[in-house]
């Protein structure tokens, strides 16, 4: 995106619409006159999200994006991340099983990498790995 020379000091047409395209996407429309200081936990992550997206990156490496956020932020932010599908690839660090399910239900091809000590140690499905017995045996004690 490309503005005139005499544009440099404000954000041109095209900036703004970016700009707002943006924040629509990341459900802050409603917060955009907002101090950023003000808005919630889960707010601030979309904000960060947002400030991400506008440099239009390929790869996205996100580690627990939905820590400390409520159950509705959690969805939000899975149906935001499921918008971005086609335009961005995700690399997703969580914790949050509920979440990984909502990203990967109606894709069942999404890939889920388990680690353990810094070694893969269960790839597949997000049925497979919650059926791998190693992942079970490390991570529930059995």
């Amino acid at each position: 995106m490309v503005c005139s020379t005499s544009a440099r000091r404000s954000l041109c047409a095209e900036q703004l619409d970016r700009i707002g395209e943006i924040i629509t996407l990341v459900h802050l429309k409603a917060e955009a006159q907002r101090v950023a200081g003000l808005l919630s936990h889960g707010q601030k992550q979309w904000l960060e999200i947002g400030m991400l997206l506008i440099q239009n990156p390929k790869l996205l490496l996100l580690d627990e994006p939905v820590a400390g956020m409520t159950d509705e932020e959690t969805e939000r932010t899975a149906e935001l991340f499921l918008s971005l599908e086609g335009t961005h690839s995700l690399v997703v660090v969580e914790h949050d099983m509920k979440f990984i399910h909502a990203l990967t239900r109606d894709n069942p091809a999404r890939r889920v990498t388990v680690l353990h000590e810094g070694s893969v140690l269960a790839e597949g499905s997000l049925a497979d790995v919650q059926n791998n017995d190693k992942v079970v045996e490390v991570y529930l004690g059995r």
